[in-house]
Parts: C-alpha cells; sequence; structure tokens
C-alpha cells in the first residue's frame, strides 16, 4: 500500500493505493506519506481529487477496494457511491435500500468505518429531517464538503 497526501480545502487528506485500486483514505496526514505519487493510480486519485475540490469533478472513476468490512457495510458503502453528487440521504432511507429499514445505528457505524471517505461518500448521508450528526472526519469537514457539492450542482442547475 501506498500512501499520498494532498492539500485540500478540508486540511491535509491522504489516500492509500495498491497496484489495481484505492483503498484507504484518512483525514491528515499519514506518515508514510509521499506528496508526490509515483504511479500512474496514485497520480488519477490526486488529480480526481484536486478536481473534486475545485468543484470540476461531480464522480470519482478511480476504481476503488475496502481491504475489510462486514457484508452489511460494504453494501451501505456501495449504496454511498449511489447518491447523487449535491444530495443527501438520511441513515434510515440508506438502511431501507440496503434491506434493513430498522439499521439506521448501524448505518452510521457503517459510515464511521467508510475506509475510503471522500471517494466514497460519506458525507452524503445526513441525520433524520436532514440534521448534521457524525463524520469521522468532523462536523466542519462534513459541512465543507456538503456546502461544496451544494454550490457545484447549484451553478451546474442554473447555468
Amino acid at each position: 500500500m501506498r500512501w499520498i497526501v494532498l492539500d485540500s480545502p478540508i486540511g491535509e487528506f491522504s489516500v492509500a493505493t495498491d497496484d489495481t485500486s484505492v483503498c484507504g483514505a484518512h483525514f491528515g496526514r499519514v506518515d508514510t506519506a509521499v506528496e508526490e505519487p509515483g504511479d500512474p493510480l496514485s497520480r488519477q486519485v490526486v488529480a480526481e481529487l484536486r478536481a473534486y475540490f475545485e468543484g470540476a469533478l461531480t464522480a470519482f472513476t478511480v476504481p476503488v477496494s475496502a481491504p475489510r468490512g462486514s457484508e452489511f457495510e460494504r453494501a451501505v458503502w456501495r449504496e454511498m457511491t449511489r447518491i447523487p453528487y449535491g444530495e443527501t440521504l438520511t441513515y434510515g432511507e440508506v438502511a431501507r435500500l440496503v434491506g434493513d429499514p430498522g439499521a439506521a445505528r448501524a448505518v452510521g457505524v457503517a459510515c464511521n468505518r467508510n475506509p475510503i471517505p471522500v471517494i466514497v461518500p460519506c458525507h452524503r448521508i445526513v441525520g433524520a429531517g436532514g440534521k448534521l450528526v457524525g463524520f469521522g472526519g468532523g462536523l466542519p469537514r462534513k459541512v465543507r464538503l456538503l456546502e461544496l457539492e451544494a454550490g457545484v450542482a447549484l451553478r451546474q442547475a442554473w447555468s
């Protein structure tokens, strides 16, 4: 696993790749992270993340693979990738979509265990009534990501 770190509007953000996919991300700097990507996949993920943070990219194309997680967590993570850019779903809505309507809290746990935040957009999941609750990177980062996407989506809708 190779870690790369980039500066972003939400602070330093580290991303891990293996030979075939993005397999991890972390808010902050990982000790072994480098600043210049050496392999094509690392260059691609850095380019996509920079474009995302600039508001120029609304869908990641880099391959991702979660190195761990229960079947339920993986189902939640897959569902996260289906939430359209600039939109949100509640924990309860995601629970229903993965076939367990009573599992809103378990969806929250799966969000917290998401190994690839931002690219697998757990920030798009909110509490009942749209309340901003819980985020492994801290609520200020969640707000910043949602504001970024909402602004871009609004500009796209009005252009």
